[in-house]
């Protein structure tokens, strides 16, 4: 089975939305090749440090409210 990274990175962007706290913070509780990714697409800072949450960009909650609306909203 071939995996789509893309899709599981949508998916988890999706996801530290709801995490969303202090207007621009999401708890990074997902897998770190997962964060790595979104790190380097721009969507969060980056996630290697001891704090438990990590800044989601503008761009970053953006794209993650519209996955989220396409992925998990009935219709």
């Amino acid at each position: 089975m071939e995996i789509d990274e893309d899709k599981i990175d949508a998916a988890a962007l999706a996801l530290l939305g709801l995490t969303l706290h202090d207007e621009c913070r999401v708890w990074k509780s997902f897998d770190w090749d997962v964060l790595n990714r979104l790190h380097e697409k721009g969507y969060i800072s980056n996630p290697v440090g001891k704090a438990k949450s990590v800044i989601i960009t503008k761009q970053g909650l953006q794209k993650s409210e519209e996955i989220f609306e396409k992925l998990f909203t009935k219709r």
